[in-house]
């Protein structure tokens, strides 16, 4: 048998074997191997590309080591050939081209979807941010703000590095500008609205790009005055304009309301009223003065990000959408989404069917959505579906 440094014709990979376990996951199509699963490191080093081998010493492909995530490995490759991450991020980067139409915002690079695990890379317009979530993209950073440069010649690339995971790969929090020069925010199109992204300071990475399909469909149905929970940089509440009476955005942080006004300001969009405050209560307080709306839209931040969580967050999910069911009548329109990957399609249409008993309304599902397309799903892989958009009709 081959050892892995004759088949890749290079002598310094280290090998890192893996237990039955671990190499049964691999079988099974997902690209993981946790710690538990490792059976010895050599002398791995933190975000090293590694040769991945079984309990019997055989080959079976290439990842980055982690010497702190308990997600120890991520595939790369199958096959000892080099990785060519510039290559890939072109493969990407023509699925985009097929997928994603009147748009100059999008994600290039969808992390395990777009076979670079850990990596994300959303484009705006002539500017890029790049989350390299674990220790291997991070050591990988040069080359691919060289393949950006060398593909694209973008006028900026913002390293976005403060997620929360960076931590538990013991890598540094942080956001700065690692090409280019980059001054205030940046104006993009989506679905014919003209929208600013604040690639430093705004949230995820500037705009919402997940939900893009989501906004036309949830306007395709919405009539009325409507109400959009969670609103952050207005993205529901933009396209909700287009078709509704009036549309009252909420969301408890100043900041994002700043910038979805001058979001609908730039686009001449007069029936949006703003308000800060805190969903939750002000749900409560407008079903206590029977208030009424035709559209509700709730897409609030990940209530379970982890597995710990789910029970809070099922309650939450519960809660909330109890809550704006009161407010709607006969005809109404619910837009209900969840970004938590812990909480599936199927727990949150049970979670809404009790707040439907609970609230006396009869629901029928009008569409069963996802993330954009622009953030592709592998089947085998259930980390990369994370986004669930349910629209009901109260009848």
């Amino acid at each position: 048998m081959q050892s892995p440094e004759s088949v890749n014709n290079v002598v310094d990979i280290t090998p890192v074997q893996i237990s039955r376990k671990g190499a049964d996951r691999l079988a099974g199509g997902h690209p993981w191997i946790f710690r538990s699963d490792v059976v010895s490191t050599g002398d791995a080093a933190a975000g090293e590309i590694v040769h991945v081998l079984d309990f019997r010493g055989r080959f079976l492909g290439q990842a980055h080591y982690s010497t702190s995530s308990q997600i120890a490995l991520r595939m790369l490759s199958r096959t000892p050939e080099r990785v060519d991450i510039g290559a890939r991020i072109a493969a990407a980067q023509r699925y985009r081209v097929k997928a994603v139409g009147d748009a100059t915002a999008y994600r290039l690079v969808h992390a395990e979807a777009d076979f670079l695990p850990a990596l994300v890379i959303d484009r705006y317009a002539d500017c890029f941010v790049v989350q390299a979530l674990n220790q291997g993209m991070d050591r990988a950073m040069p080359q691919i703000v060289e393949a950006l440069q060398t593909q694209f010649s973008p006028r900026a690339i913002v390293a976005r590095n403060d997620a929360a995971v960076r931590s538990l790969e013991q890598l540094p929090r942080e956001v700065k500008v690692v090409h280019g020069e980059l001054e205030g925010a940046v104006a993009v199109s989506m679905n014919g609205l003209r929208m600013e992204a604040d690639l430093v300071h705004g949230q995820k990475t500037g705009v919402f790009l997940d939900q893009r399909e989501n906004y036309l469909a949830a306007a395709r149905y919405s009539t009325g005055r409507a109400l959009d929970c969670f609103t952050c940089t207005g993205g529901f509440a933009l396209h909700l304009a287009r078709t509704c009476e009036r549309v009252e955005a909420v969301d408890s942080s100043a900041h994002a309301l700043a910038t979805s006004r001058k979001n609908a300001d730039a686009n001449g969009l007069t029936n949006i009223d703003f308000r800060e405050a805190d969903v939750f209560d002000l749900l409560s307080s407008y079903s206590s003065g029977r208030r009424s709306y035709d559209t509700i839209v709730l897409d609030p931040p990940a209530f379970a990000k982890s597995r710990n969580q789910i029970d809070a967050a099922m309650r939450g999910y519960k809660d909330i959408n109890l809550r704006a069911l009161r407010l709607l009548g006969p005809g109404g329109i619910l837009v209900t989404c969840s970004c938590s990957h812990h909480v599936s399609e199927a727990m949150l249409l049970e979670i809404v069917a009790e707040a439907s008993l609970d609230a006396g309304r009869t629901l029928r599902v009008i569409e069963r959505r996802t993330q954009a397309q622009d953030h592709p799903i592998l089947l085998t892989v259930p980390e990369t579906h994370y986004l669930k958009c349910v629209i009901l009709q109260v009848t």
